[in-house]
């Protein structure tokens, strides 16, 4: 089983590519920092089952690197193509990368919404287009889409963050109609504040032990990919902490 995952080197990426190593899945790493990725497919590599789905017996997980900037329009092709010609396929799809946004309304340029939309709204969207026929290809295929509660709650000075995943959020549920006849299934999961290093930064002010554990969106994703049943979950929702605006 080979899974493909954004905004993988560090953070909520990081952590969800860590638990499907673990769970025996090929690796496809895609980040901006080629240094931060190769370090953690040596972590994945060396927590990977013994013998993980699509990977020679005793062989562990494979991992692939690839270093991308989703803002670039060509990325998103370039690197669903990359995964499946280093790893043969693609079963699993993460769509965890994504970048903030803080200041008000007023203050937003064309060239920063644009830059937001491209990484949160579409990125997402032509990634999934790209991975649509490996996806029918597999016995198993799963998308996972990484939202947050902003995209259904609204927050002062998130403006563009905000649109962005209602964006993605809107997309996902569209998308999870289209593919069902081909039994795939899709997944949105939007927590509140989450302790990254991104959140860390925004918001100085919150106490840590109120946040969400990155290893809490893990154990989700985890629960996902490897729950019995025919049934579908479309949507998860973690809002511990309220105060999620980054003003």
């Amino acid at each position: 089983m080979v899974a493909l995952i954004t905004g993988a080197s560090r953070g909520i990426g990081e952590t969800i590519a860590l638990e499907l190593g673990r769970l025996g899945f090929d690796l496809a790493l895609v980040g901006r920092d080629r240094e931060s990725l190769e370090e953690i497919a040596g972590k994945a590599e060396g927590a990977g089952h013994p013998a993980g789905k699509g990977s020679a017996a005793g062989a562990g997980i494979r991992t692939c690197c690839i270093v991308a900037d989703l803002s670039k329009v060509e990325a998103d092709k370039g690197i669903v193509e990359e995964t499946a010609k280093a790893l043969g396929g693609i079963d699993l799809l993460v769509n965890c990368a994504g970048v903030p946004q803080k200041g008000p309304f007023t203050d937003v340029t064309p060239e920063e919404w644009d830059r937001v939309f491209a990484v949160n709204a579409r990125a997402p969207f032509f990634i999934c287009q790209a991975a649509l026929p490996y996806l029918k290809a597999s016995q198993k295929p799963t998308v996972i889409n990484i939202s947050s509660v902003v995209g259904f709650k609204g927050y002062a000075n998130q403006s563009v963050y905000s649109s962005s995943k209602h964006a993605l959020a809107g997309f996902t549920q569209v998308f999870a109609k289209e593919v069902q006849p081909f039994g795939i299934r899709v997944h949105l999961i939007s927590p509140g504040a989450v302790a990254t290093e991104m959140v860390r930064k925004m918001r100085p002010d919150i106490d840590p032990s109120e946040l969400i554990q990155p290893e809490e969106i893990a154990e989700i994703v985890r629960f996902l990919v490897t729950r019995k049943g025919s049934g579908t979950i479309d949507e998860f929702y973690i809002r511990r902490y309220s105060g999620l605006a980054f003003d």
